[in-house]
């Protein structure tokens, strides 16, 4: 067994897009119409074939308490490893990206959290 697809809740699919493929440098792979939405995915480009991350639209009425509540606790809704923390952190900050904690190591863990600009909070970890 092993993770197909995830999905984060996003309040406008285009400006996900946008932030997670221009921004975070992921790249799109599934994009169909769905009524007023898509099926919209994004994949590492490392992994083109690896686990999708769907950024689905927050419209059900319990996504918006479930991600306040996360956001107002400080708790991200996804991690994302990458090859070094402190250097993602660095190139992100300076395209803009606010983050709600700067890098911090905790043993043989670092780790730092950014605002996804669509109403979540992502970790990034070393793990590369």
């Amino acid at each position: 067994m092993r993770i197909h697809r995830t999905s984060v809740f996003v309040d406008d699919q285009e400006k996900a897009l946008r932030f997670y493929t221009e921004v975070l440098g992921f790249v799109k792979k599934h994009d169909v119409p769905l009524g007023e939405d898509r099926w919209l995915t994004v994949v590492s480009p490392e992994a083109p074939d690896g686990t999708e991350l769907l950024l689905e639209p927050a419209r059900h009425p319990v996504v918006k308490a479930y991600r306040e509540g996360l956001a107002e606790d400080g708790i991200p809704l996804a991690a994302f490893a990458v090859e070094d923390v402190t250097a993602e952190f660095e190139r992100l900050s300076r395209l803009g990206v606010r983050f709600t904690q700067q890098p911090l190591e905790t043993g043989p863990v670092t780790t730092a959290v950014l605002d996804d600009t669509c109403g979540n909070l992502i970790q990034i970890l070393n793990g590369g």
